[in-house]
């Protein structure tokens, strides 16, 4: 297998079925949450970083043999838009100085769900990079998603805890 196959399909994790997308997401949570319990948001936003990075060579590297696929097994993007929404509490945590295996519930739950919401959803520009049918199209939806879910799990702490009341 090549490599850059490998990092696409995240592993293996793109193979399980049903639902993918979603399987490397809750995956993608779990793996987060260890990333932030032993380093807390420096170590998550480098691993963020990396899996961007990597996502988009591989992405490159696999649609060069078949234009315009999005296969389903691809969850590189995924995890990569994941971790970012996941980077969001993150750092809140960090900056107030929270321990680093303190990663209440709400925070995570919500980065998940809002995630996969706007993964699937794919309102306005998500969606546009969607249609693109290339390797940048199958990476940046799902980080512009990632963006959007961290953002409004930001939004939603902060009327959950009567900062935006």
């Amino acid at each position: 297998m090549r490599v850059s196959h490998a990092i696409c399909i995240g592993g293996g994790i793109g193979l399980l079925k049903p639902a993918p997308g979603t399987w490397a997401a809750a995956l993608a949570v779990a793996a987060g949450l260890v990333l932030h319990g032993l380093g807390s948001f420096p170590l998550l936003l480098a691993a963020t970083l990396a899996a961007c990075a990597l996502g988009l060579w591989a992405a490159r590297q696999e649609l060069k043999l078949r234009p315009h696929a999005d296969p389903p097994e691809f969850v590189i993007d995924e995890i990569a838009g994941q971790w970012i929404a996941l980077s969001f509490p993150s750092f809140g945590f960090w900056l107030m100085g929270l321990d680093s295996w303190n990663f209440p519930y709400p925070g995570w739950l919500a980065a998940f769900l809002f995630f996969r919401l706007f993964d699937i959803w794919k309102p306005g520009p998500i969606g546009r990079l969607d249609r693109r049918e290339d390797w940048v199209g199958l990476m940046a939806d799902d980080l512009l998603a990632g963006v959007f879910a961290g953002v409004a799990t930001m939004i939603a702490a902060g009327i959950a805890h009567g900062v935006l009341m």
